[in-house]
C-alpha cells in the first residue's frame, strides 16, 4: 500500500497530463517504448486502435505484457510502422538518449507524434542504470537534433510538489517496525502531499519541476 500512497500525487499529475495530450494528439497504432507492464493501456485505449509494447528480454519486470522484445535503440520493425509513440520515465535510464530518440523517429510515420515524460529533479532510482536528468533546454535540443518538432513541453510541477514528494520518499526510509504496523508514514505521506499540492496552486515555480512531459512530432527524415 505504501508504494501507491508514496507516489499518489505525482502519478495523478502525470497521468492527467498524459491523458490530456493523448486525447489531443494520438491516433492509430501506438508503440510503447519500455512498456514494462503497460500501466497506461486502459488510459490510452480510447485514443488508439492498437497498443504495441516493446521492452528488453532481460527486464526484471513481468514480461507478459510485452509484444516485441527489443531495446530503445533497436526496435525490430520496419521504418514508419507506427502512428504514435509513448515513452515514460525511460530516457534517463539509457546511456545514449540521442540514439533512442533517433530510433523512435525511425519507427514513426511522417508527422507521427511521440509523448515522453522525463525527470529533472529526482532522486537516484533503479541503480546503477540511472544516467541523466534533463532540463527543458536540453530536451528541446535533443528532440530537434533528432528530427522532431517539439509541439509542447510542459513542467509537471513547481517547487512545492517536487519538495513534498522528495520529503515523502525520504520519510519512507524509516518506515519499519511499529511505524509500518501502525501505517503512520502512510497517513503522514497523504497529509504532506495534500498540503504541498495546496501550496503549489498558490505558487508554481516551474524551474523546480520534478518532471517534464514532451510532445514531439516527426518533422522530416534524417540521416
Amino acid at each position: 500500500m505504501g508504494k501507491n500512497i508514496m507516489n499518489l500525487l505525482v502519478y495523478r499529475i502525470h497521468d492527467g497530463e498524459l491523458k490530456h495530450f493523448a486525447s489531443k494528439y494520438f491516433r492509430g497504432c501506438l508503440i510503447d517504448i519500455g512498456c514494462g507492464t503497460k500501466p497506461y493501456k486502459e488510459l490510452l485505449e480510447p485514443y488508439i486502435t492498437k497498443h504495441i509494447g516493446v521492452d528488453s528480454e532481460n527486464t526484471l519486470h513481468d514480461k507478459s505484457k510485452i509484444d516485441i522484445f527489443g531495446t530503445a535503440y533497436q526496435i525490430p520493425v520496419e521504418d514508419s510502422s507506427f502512428d504514435c509513440a509513448i515513452c515514460t520515465a525511460v530516457l534517463e535510464h539509457l546511456e545514449e538518449p540521442e540514439l533512442a530518440l533517433r530510433e523512435c523517429h525511425r519507427v514513426l510515420e511522417s508527422r507521427g507524434v511521440a509523448i515522453y515524460s522525463v525527470p529533472f529533479i529526482w532522486h537516484l532510482h533503479e541503480e546503477p542504470r540511472d544516467f541523466y536528468r534533463f532540463s527543458k533546454y536540453g530536451l528541446q535540443y535533443l528532440f530537434e537534433k533528432t528530427g522532431f518538432e517539439v509541439l509542447e513541453l510542459k513542467a509537471l510541477s513547481g517547487f512545492w510538489v517536487t519538495f513534498g514528494q522528495l520529503l515523502v520518499y525520504n520519510l519512507y526510509r524509516i518506515d519499519r517496525g511499529l511505524l509500518r504496523w501502525l501505517r503512520i508514514i502512510d497517513a503522514v505521506a497523504i497529509l504532506i502531499q495534500a498540503f504541498f499540492y495546496g501550496l503549489e496552486r498558490i505558487d508554481k515555480t516551474e524551474q523546480w519541476t520534478w518532471m517534464y512531459m514532451v510532445v514531439a512530432q516527426k518533422k522530416h527524415e534524417i540521416k
